[in-house]
C-alpha cells in the first residue's frame, strides 16, 4: 500500500507540544503502516487516558490537557488516527473508512494492553470511540465527552454538518491553519500552523478530505449499525463516571446536539457549559480537564 510519511522535520519545536513520539508497527490489518502516539505518565498508573481526535486535527489537540491528567498521576496516551498527525497517510481515499479507523483504535487498545481507561473524545473522537466501550467493556471506566455525536444513520443530519460537509468537499487542500485560526481566534499563528503541519501538500490530505462523508447518513451506512448498537449499550449498560463539556459557540455540533447526546449516556450529569468555547473545546482544555478531574473524584 502506498502511503506517505510527513517528514520529521516538519513537527520540530511546535509550540506547546514536545511530547516524545511513539509508533506501534504493523498493526494487525494494518500490516505496512506506522501508527503514532503520544504516551505520558507511567505505565503502572490506576488510570489510563485516551484522548481521541476528529478531524482536521491530530494529537497536538491535546496539548493543553495531557499535562493535566499526567500530573494527577495518569498515563496519557492521545493517537493520530491514520492520515492525520505523525501517523502514515495512505493515498487511496477507499483505504478510509469508518471500520477501517474504528478497527485501527481497537487495535492500539489491545497492542498496548490498555486498562481502566477514561475515553476522552471530540468530533470523530467520539463518533469512532463511542462505539469502542460495548466491544472492550473490560477496559474502559470513565468517559469525558466533547462536542460530538454517534452516527446511527437514522436521524437526519444538521443543517451545520450538511454546510460543513459541502465545504470540505468543494476545499481539497484545506487551509487547516485558516480554520483552526478562525475557529480558535485565541490562538497564535505559531499554533494555527502546527496543525498544518502533518500536511506539507493536498496529497497529505487524502484522509482530512474523506471525514465528513464517512459520516453515516442513512441506516446501512458504514458504521451506523454499529453505532446504534453503541447507543443502545451507552443508555443501558454503561456502569462508569461521565463529564461532558459543551463549546457552546460550535455551530455544528454545539449545545442541541450534545444535550440529545446525554439523554443517551446512562447516569451522565449535567453537562459543563464553556461558553467561549467552539468545536474544538480542547483548546479551551486545561479548565476542562481540572473540572472532570473534580467530578471523577
Amino acid at each position: 500500500m502506498h502511503a506517505l510519511r510527513t517528514p520529521d522535520v516538519r513537527f520540530l519545536s511546535l509550540p506547546g507540544y514536545a511530547y516524545a513520539p511513539h509508533y506501534a508497527h504493523d498493526l494487525p490489518e494494518f500490516e505496512g503502516l506506522r501508527l503514532h502516539y503520544v504516551d505520558e505518565g507511567g505505565h503502572d498508573a490506576a488510570h489510563t487516558f485516551l484522548c481521541l481526535h476528529g478531524q482536521p486535527t491530530w494529537s497536538y489537540l491535546y496539548r493543553k490537557m495531557i499535562p493535566v491528567f499526567s500530573a494527577a498521576g495518569a498515563r496519557v496516551i492521545a493517537p493520530d488516527l491514520f492520515g492525520f498527525g505523525k501517523s502514515d497517510k495512505p493515498a487511496d481515499e477507499g483505504f478510509y473508512t469508518f471500520s477501517r479507523h474504528r478497527d485501527a483504535l481497537a487495535a492500539l487498545i489491545e497492542h498496548l494492553d490498555l486498562v481502566n481507561i477514561t475515553l476522552v473524545c471530540q468530533d470523530w473522537g467520539g463518533l469512532l470511540g463511542l462505539t469502542l466501550p460495548m466491544d472492550l467493556p473490560q477496559r474502559f471506566a470513565r468517559l469525558l465527552v466533547m462536542n460530538t455525536a454517534l452516527g446511527t444513520g437514522d436521524a437526519p443530519l444538521t443543517e451545520g454538518f450538511i454546510a460543513w460537509r459541502a465545504w470540505n468537499n468543494k476545499n481539497p487542500d484545506m487551509d487547516v491553519a485558516k480554520l483552526m485560526a478562525r475557529s480558535c481566534p485565541h490562538l497564535s499563528a505559531a499554533e494555527c500552523e502546527a496543525y498544518a503541519a502533518p500536511y506539507p501538500d493536498a496529497s497529505y490530505k487524502t484522509g482530512v478530505r474523506r471525514f465528513p462523508n464517512l459520516v453515516p447518513d442513512n441506516p446501512d451506512a458504514d458504521g451506523a449499525e454499529i453505532s446504534r448498537r453503541a447507543r443502545s449499550w451507552w443508555q443501558s449498560q454503561w456502569q462508569g463516571k461521565s463529564f461532558m463539556a459543551i463549546g457552546m459557540k460550535d455551530p455544528v455540533l454545539g449545545a442541541p446536539v450534545m444535550h440529545g447526546l446525554r439523554k443517551l449516556i446512562r447516569g451522565c450529569p449535567a453537562p459543563y457549559e464553556h461558553p467561549d468555547a467552539g468545536h474544538f473545546v480542547q483548546e479551551w482544555g486545561e479548565d476542562i480537564a481540572r473540572r472532570a478531574l473534580s467530578a471523577f473524584a
